[in-house]
């Protein structure tokens, strides 16, 4: 079990830097791909050696079929040119003196009788002839012959006699020097005592002889030759080399090599068999062609195996690129996740454990949009209400009806400031107070902000000139409340705008296609740029009743997204101007889902 342990850590100590593709890949390799090569490789060598063997084993076979039909006909033929040779009436009628015709006539008829249909037992017998010396015996040129000076088998005759009758070979094959494709047999005729009276001549035709076994032997495979006992070729399928000495042929290379197994020689592999006769029947194998049939035995090996390999990494290729891609996939949508996209999901077909884990992500996915929804719900109302809060810290009705009762004085006294001031605040608080009310339309804000002006003005009469640059297209389009006039206090409360000689307030509002772009620039004292800093950045907040600069971009994020912006600019004694861009909304907005930041 401990040896298991360290086995599978140390696999996994050295795949650890491995992605998933190449460790499928590496494992793929180390436990299929290499382990088949191999064992083709293995499977194929063998296959050659087995076939190599089988293909010796056949060649063997068909050289000693071949030598043991060449060694049957030559005993056929051995068989008639001795028993011709050593009948003892022919013999003794050769050796004898004949005195008259009548008993050479005896002896020629004898002689028909005899051997006239000899030829007509074996195949291919083309000439037979008794050949003798015997000076009182004539010759009648059918089957009795005297040497004389005529040309046979392209030799002298008469030569030929005499060296044949000379030699110590009773038996002889050659070939005919006149035609190669012609065989001559001769046999001594010899008394019990050793003297010779004559020759036995056979004339056989070549191919009638041997055509059975030098007509395309081993199917081209190869070539058949018939050595004497003198290393001359009697017969080959090669019909240039027959009659030829082996140091002249192609055989030479190989003759002569006495191994135990035929070893292959420039490609070619010599196999002999030894005739009774003395003969050597000899087969040179062309090599090349059993490596060509095994050749096709090992191709077909290989391209089974390549066909098994090709076929298994399409597979597990196939298989690892929907796991690398699904993998990948759920990598993806985590992203989404990670970056407050929870509305994700992973389409899933598969039963296999990734499967199972995609599952388990879209139930994860879906609670966790629950939640995020939830807790946004519960944050939105949390702000809603912190709104309605500050708004709600003044009772309207006791605002009104103390407003009204001082107006009713104020009519009484015939003062028209405090009735202008009364019919001011009157109109700024009842937007102001309105808590049931958090957008309005644009002319709605400014008759709350011209409200708030008209109170200043009369608070300090003469002291700062309002001009106002409205478009009239943007009266309907929709805002949040308390969007300017929080910004316009700010130039009386912290802008000592009252105190600056010239002191002017621009509030301009202009439609640019699908925006509204809102400034409210003064020339009062300016922002210092460290305070500036703080303000852009959010830490600094200047307030009058809760409504800061914070709260107004708060408020902007909360119904109009990344779409409401708000920029501050100012020069420190000089001018101060807040520009604000909010999307052209002709119809009410409603609180952003997930804008918040």
């Amino acid at each position: 079990m401990k040896l298991k342990q360290r086995f599978e850590k140390a696999i996994l100590r050295v795949t650890r830097s491995l992605s998933l593709r190449k460790k499928i890949v590496v494992f793929y390799s180390l436990i299929v791909f290499i382990p088949t090569i191999l064992l083709a490789v293995s499977a194929g060598y063998l296959a050659l050696q087995h076939v190599r063997e089988n293909y010796l084993i056949t060649a063997k076979e068909a050289v000693r079929q071949s030598a043991e039909s060449i060694d049957f006909r030559k005993q056929s033929y051995d068989l008639l040119a001795n028993r011709t040779a050593t009948d003892g009436e022919l013999i003794s009628r050769l050796s004898r003196s004949y005195s008259s015709m009548f008993e050479q006539l005896e002896t020629v008829e004898y002689v028909d009788r005899s051997y006239l249909y000899t030829q007509k037992y074996l195949p291919g017998i083309e000439d037979f002839r008794i050949y003798h010396a015997n000076a009182s015996l004539v010759q009648d040129g059918g089957l009795l012959w005297k040497p004389e000076n005529r040309v046979l088998s392209g030799v002298n005759e008469r030569d030929w006699f005499q060296l044949r009758v000379k030699s110590a070979q009773a038996l002889m094959w050659s070939n005919a020097l006149n035609d190669k494709e012609k065989i001559v047999v001769t046999r001594n005729i010899i008394d019990p005592y050793g003297e010779v009276f004559g020759l036995v001549y056979l004339l056989l035709d070549y191919h009638d002889v041997f055509a059975d076994s030098f007509e395309h032997p081993f199917n081209g495979a190869g070539e058949l030759y018939i050595v004497d006992s003198d290393d001359r070729i009697i017969a080959s399928s090669v019909t240039d080399e027959i009659s030829e000495k082996i140091d002249g042929s192609s055989l030479q290379p190989y003759w002569g090599m006495e191994t135990i197994e035929p070893v292959p020689i420039n490609g070619k592999l010599l196999i002999e068999q030894k005739l009774s006769s003395g003969w050597t029947v000899a087969a040179l194998m062309d090599i090349n062609r059993m490596e060509q049939q095994s050749k096709w035995v090992f191709v077909s090996i290989a391209a089974g195996v390549a066909f098994f390999l090709m076929v298994s990494i399409f597979m597990i290729l196939t298989v690892l690129k929907n796991v690398v891609w699904r993998i990948r996939k759920l990598g993806a949508r985590m992203t989404d996740i990670s970056q407050g996209d929870f509305d994700v999901t992973v389409r899933n077909q598969d039963q296999d454990e990734l499967g199972e884990l995609e599952v388990l992500f879209n139930s994860m996915s879906r609670q966790l949009r629950k939640l995020v929804e939830e807790n946004m719900q519960a944050h939105l109302k949390e702000k809603e209400q912190y709104f309605r809060a500050l708004q709600a810290q003044i009772n309207p009705h006791f605002i009104y009806n103390s407003l009204s009762l001082v107006r009713w004085r104020a009519m009484d006294l015939q003062d028209e400031t405090q009735i202008r001031t009364i019919d001011a605040l009157t109109t700024f608080y009842r937007i102001a107070l309105n808590n049931r009310v958090n957008v309005v339309c644009i002319r709605d804000e400014l008759e709350h902000l011209k409200a708030y002006v008209e109170i200043q003005q009369l608070r300090y009469p003469g002291r700062v000139e309002v001009q106002w640059e409205i478009e009239p297209e943007v009266l309907d389009l929709y805002t949040i409340k308390l969007l300017l006039q929080p910004i316009v206090e700010n130039s009386y409360l912290h802008g000592n705008i009252t105190k600056k000689s010239g002191a002017t307030i621009w509030i301009v509002i202009r439609h640019l296609e699908d925006t509204v772009h809102i400034e409210v620039r003064d020339n009062g004292k300016g922002i210092p740029n460290e305070r500036l800093e703080q303000i852009q950045a959010g830490r600094y907040t200047g307030t009058r009743n809760g409504f800061g600069m914070n709260n107004i971009r708060e408020r902007l994020r909360l119904y109009f997204g990344s779409e409401g912006l708000m920029r501050i600019e100012s020069v420190e004694n000089e001018w101060t101007s807040v520009v604000i861009q909010i999307p052209a909304c002709w119809e009410r907005p409603e609180i952003k889902m997930g804008e918040d930041k």
